[in-house]
C-alpha cells in the first residue's frame, strides 16, 4: 500500500524546532533548520532527527515524522536504521577482541574458521577483511547464499580479482565476515557480543540489532523511492554490515565516545581508539577500520568524491598509510543507507564537534555530506 507523504510545512518545522530547543545558540539552530529543511523538501524525507556535540554540549533538532499513517512526530529516542554506519561498531567489536586478547589482525581467517582452509579467503588477513583489501570481494553476497552452510561455500569458492592489500572493494561480505570472525574469536554470537556488552558498555541502552517490542513504537518507518513504509530485510551477517537500529540520543553518545569525551574501562577505550588506527590511503582518505579518515581541513569537493558511488561501487589502489595515527587531525565520517533510511555521521577530534543525521528515507550521500559540511562551517566559524 502507498502511503502520500504530507511534508510539515517549513514553518511548523521551525516552530517544533524551536519548542524543543529555546535557549541554544542560535546560530546553531539556524544552521541546522537551513540545511535541513531544504533537505527534507527537496528528496521527500518524511522525518530526519539531527543530533550535534560541540565543546562538550548536546543539541538535538526533530523533523516531521517517524511513521507516516500514524503521524507520529520524530523525537530524539526515534529509532532509526543506521545502515552501514553500523560497521562502525563492527569495527569496536573487533577491537574488543583484540584487547580482550582473542584477535590478531595479522592471523588469517583460516586461523579462526578452520573450514575455510586451503581456501583463498582462509590465507586472507584480518586486517585486509577489515579494510576491504582482501582483493575484491563484492559489495553484497549473491542471491543463493541465504544461510550459514552456502554463506561458507561461497567463501570457500571465492577468487580474488587482484592481490590482496592493494586495491580497496568496498564490500559487506568483507567486513561483514570480520565481525563474524571477531565474535568467533570470543566464543560468542555477534548479536549477543553486541547487544549484552559493547553497547551496554558504551552506555547505547536505546539501540539494537532486534528491536524489542516494547520499544517498536519507537522504531520508525523507512520509505522508499516509491514513498512506500519499507524496513530493512534480513541477510547473511547483516548484523555485521547494516543492520543496527539507533536513536539520535544514543548516536551523540556514541560520537562523544570516539572524540574521548566519556569515561569508560581501558578495554572499551582501546577498543574505541583501535577503529581510529589508519591502515590505508585511497586516492581520498585514510581507510581505518569501518571509519574512513580526511586530512582537516578538507575540502568539501574531496569529501564528496570520498563519499561518492564511484568509490562504493569501484575498486581502488590502495597504498600503505603513513599517517596511522593521525585521527586527531582528520574529518572522520561514515555514511549508511538501507531500503528506507538514509544516515550519516561526522567528527572533527581537533574541532571538538560531531554530528549525527538519521533520516527515514534514503536520499544521495552527497547531499548529507553537504548539509553536514554546511552545519559544521557555519558553527566552527562563528566560534572563531
Amino acid at each position: 500500500m502507498k502511503y502520500k507523504i504530507k511534508l510539515l510545512s517549513i514553518s511548523v518545522l521551525t516552530a517544533m524546532s524551536f519548542l524543543s530547543h529555546a535557549g541554544q545558540p542560535q546560530n546553531i539552530k539556524n544552521a541546522v533548520d537551513k540545511n535541513i529543511q531544504a533537505l527534507m523538501k527537496q528528496h521527500q524525507i518524511p522525518g530526519m532527527a539531527v543530533a550535534i556535540t560541540y565543546e562538550g554540549k548536546h543539541y538535538f533538532y526533530n523533523y516531521g515524522l517517524a511513521n507516516v499513517e500514524k503521524k507520529t512526530p520524530v523525537t530524539k529516542e526515534t529509532l532509526f536504521e543506521l545502515g552501514s554506519i553500523s560497521k562502525t561498531f563492527a569495527a569496536t567489536l573487533g577491537g574488543y577482541a583484540q584487547h580482550n586478547g582473542k584477535l590478531n589482525l595479522q592471523s588469517t581467517a583460516a586461523d579462526y574458521l578452520p573450514e575455510l582452509k586451503s581456501s583463498t579467503i582462509g590465507s586472507t588477513k584480518i586486517i585486509q577483511l577489515a579494510t576491504y583489501t582482501a582483493g575484491g570481494l563484492p559489495l553484497q553476497f549473491p542471491a543463493e547464499v541465504m544461510d550459514h552452510d552456502s554463506m561458507m561455500k561461497y567463501y570457500q569458492s571465492w577468487q580474488a580479482k587482484f592481490p590482496a592489500g592493494q586495491q580497496r572493494q568496498y564490500s559487506n561480505p568483507s567486513i561483514g565476515l570480520y565481525g563474524h570472525i571477531a565474535a568467533v574469536s570470543m566464543n560468542k554470537d555477534y548479536a549477543s557480543l553486541m547487544e549484552n556488552t559493547i553497547l551496554p558498555e558504551l552506555g547505547m541502552l536505546n539501540t539494537y540489532i532486534d528491536v524489542p517490542s516494547n520499544q517498536e513504537s519507537n522504531y520508525a518507518f523507512g520509505y522508499n523511492k516509491n514513498n512506500e513504509p519499507v524496513r530493512v530485510s534480513p541477510g547473511m551477517l547483516d548484523a555485521e554490515a547494516y543492520g543496527i537500529k539507533s536513536s539520535s540520543t544514543d548516536m551523540i553518545r556514541y560520537i562523544d565516545a570516539n572524540l574521548g569525551l566519556i569515561p569508560l574501562n581501558s578495554t572499551m577505550q582501546n577498543a574505541l581508539e583501535s577503529t581510529h588506527i589508519g591502515y590505508f590511503d585511497t586516492p581520498t582518505f585514510t581507510q581505518a577500520i569501518g571509519w574512513e579518515m580526511y586530512q582537516y581541513p578538507a575540502t568539501l569537493p574531496t569529501l564528496l568524491e570520498g563519499n561518492s558511488a564511484d568509490m562504493i561501487l569501484n575498486p581502488k589502489h590502495v597504498s600503505i598509510t603513513h599517517s596511522q595515527n593521525n585521527h586527531i587531525n582528520s574529518w572522520v565520517n561514515k555514511t549508511g543507507s538501507t531500503g528506507g533510511f538514509g544516515a550519516y555521521v561526522a567528527y572533527i577530534p581537533s574541532e571538538n564537534i560531531g554530528i549525527v543525521l538519521l533520516a527515514n528515507k534514503n536520499y544521495p550521500n552527497g547531499e548529507r555530506v553537504t548539509a553536514a559540511y554546511n552545519i559544521f562551517q557555519s558553527i566552527v566559524s562563528s566560534s572563531n
